[in-house]
């Protein structure tokens, strides 16, 4: 028996795909349909609108829905299908919420986000939870502050929930660490999430939050995004400030959102977009985004649209094919809905990309070394020094080891190789936009990962993290179908630099006519029950909470 095969498909309408209806339910109507109208609101699948309705109309309000949330971690995190998603949980969720609901009845709303929970990896900084990376070594560890993007969720009327495993020091796909073990993908109990912000997929696939906040090095937003069947944004280097986010390579880290549906990654942008001061890329970004993105939620976006699969991510083999299979199932559908879809090579992509083991631009092993110790030396208070204490206390997964030391060892900054590589960087985002530019495409299509998520314990196969990462353009991975075991897929599509508009825009067009996001049959709606003081919803002597 697996360990899914204990839960009934008796709970709620959302899991009728689940269960075997042969129609999942309309995107954006999900959370409508995962309640009694004439009973309480049930937050599950509920988009950040229906949410906020709900809230607007006095249907639920924000302490319900921290509770709602609270219930289904105290269900299904370390009990029933143990997802292990979760590292802390904020002790005084329940009074934000209170206070929240107060300022909504006297003041007004500030935003669409007003009151609404969400969760966020655990190399963002928050004043009121433990920042570990994943690692035993910063168990408990608080900076004292929020990152940046913790401050804008805040400041827009956000509640941080709870703070979500990832694979330590985000060196990984399979989201493990000495701090929490392994998280499970809540479609395949036995395999991965995806990584390193798997904690934060699988969260927000099972409606612990509305939705959640990851970084991508490479991947990492994305590629879980494609294992728990969600929409996952990395914004164009710069657009989001990484102040207070544990670096893994200032070169290619980035922030960004985790969300069930292309509508809440709009609703999200608008919070989390705009010059800091405290990182200076994002001036770049200076007035790059639009008023919102809600504006490029548009039914018929793909109407006149020009998008290129880009034949060399798409499959090197037999391994690849399921995938490949569904990616070109998907750009008929694209065809369908009015685009115009060409086959497009990039001839030079190999020099610059190795779509399977990295490339000669990544920069992660070159900076991460310099990185950390300049983080942890800006942090006095962290319970480790340097990455060669880490590497010293032999606390560290041994998955990540070998990369660690590889780092380690790197003698200077700036040597003349890594020198090369950074400049091979502009040169990789010449090509990727000249492609773009020669056949006037909005877009490139590919597969997100092209093997599926991988057994626990297995290595991850066809990750096609790399283009984004290396030219620092925009790419959003959204659900493309499932496999015939019925473990999700991922699309991505990658645009030239500040077109995160236009790239909501085809994947709304897209998800619309598919709609292929459905919930879990692992964490199914809960029967109403009483939630858990915020306090005991967690062993709080593995989670630190505070």
């Amino acid at each position: 028996m697996t360990r899914a095969a204990w839960l009934p498909c008796t709970f709620s309408v959302v899991l009728l795909v689940a269960c075997g209806s042969s129609a999942p339910p309309a995107a954006e109507s999900r959370g409508a349909l995962a309640q009694d109208r004439e009973g309480p609101f049930d937050p599950v699948e509920a988009s950040i609108p229906e949410l906020r309705d709900a809230l607007n109309a006095g249907r639920t309000t924000s302490r319900a829905l921290v509770d709602s949330y609270l219930a289904r971690i105290a269900a299904y995190d370390q009990s029933g299908p143990v997802l292990n998603a979760i590292s802390a949980i904020a002790a005084d969720a329940r009074e934000q919420a209170d206070r929240l609901d107060e300022e909504r009845r006297t003041r007004g709303p500030r935003g669409p986000l007003h009151g609404i929970p969400v969760v966020v990896k655990d190399n963002f900084e928050t004043a009121d939870m433990q920042t570990a990376a994943g690692s035993i070594l910063l168990r408990g560890w608080t900076s004292g502050e929020d990152a940046t993007m913790v401050k804008k969720l805040r400041a827009a009327g956000a509640i941080v929930l709870a703070k979500t495993n990832m694979h330590e020091w985000a060196w990984g796909w399979e989201t493990r660490g000495t701090l929490f073990g392994q998280t499970h993908n809540p479609y395949a109990l036995d395999r991965v999430p995806g990584g390193s912000s798997g904690g934060t997929g699988a969260a927000v696939a099972a409606s612990f939050a509305s939705f959640g906040l990851g970084t991508d090095t490479c991947g990492s937003i994305r590629v879980p995004s494609a294992n728990n069947n969600l929409v996952g944004l990395r914004p164009t280097y710069g657009l989001t400030s990484r102040k207070g986010i544990i670096p893994m390579s200032h070169t290619q880290d980035a922030g960004g959102p985790l969300a069930r549906s292309v509508t809440d990654i709009a609703f999200a942008m608008d919070v989390l977009t705009g010059y800091d001061p405290a990182d200076p890329v994002t001036k770049d970004g200076a007035g790059r985004a639009p008023a919102t993105y809600t504006t490029f939620l548009q039914r018929q976006g793909l109407r006149g649209a020009r998008v290129g699969i880009l034949g060399n991510l798409l499959s090197r083999g037999p391994a690849d094919e399921e995938i490949a299979g569904i990616i070109r199932k998907a750009a008929e559908t694209m065809r369908a809905e009015g685009a115009t879809v060409v086959e497009v090579t990039m001839p030079a992509l190999p020099d610059f990309v190795d779509v399977e083991d990295g490339a000669p631009a990544d920069l992660s092993i070159s900076e991460f070394k310099f990185d950390l110790n300049d983080y942890l030396r800006d942090h006095p208070t962290a319970k480790v020094r340097t990455l060669a204490d880490v590497l010293a206390s032999g606390k560290l997964d041994s998955s990540i080891e070998p990369y660690l030391r590889m780092s380690e060892a790197q003698k200077q900054r700036n040597s003349p190789d890594y020198l090369r590589r950074v400049a091979q960087r502009k040169i990789s985002g010449a090509a990727t936009a000249g492609a773009l530019a020669a056949q006037r495409l909005d877009a490139l299509l590919y597969p997100t990962l092209r093997q599926k998520a991988t057994k626990l314990g297995e290595a991850q196969h066809g990750v096609n993290c790399q283009l984004s990462a290396h030219t620092g353009f925009p790419a959003i991975s959204v659900p493309a179908g499932f496999t015939a075991d019925g473990v999700p897929v991922g699309l991505e599509l990658i645009g030239p630099a500040w077109s995160e508009g236009s790239l909501i825009r085809l994947a709304y067009s897209f998800e619309q006519a598919t709609r292929y996001r459905r919930p879990p049959a692992s964490t199914p709606s809960l029967p109403r029950p009483s939630a858990p003081d915020p306090r005991h919803a967690a062993d709080e002597s593995r989670r630190s909470v505070r």
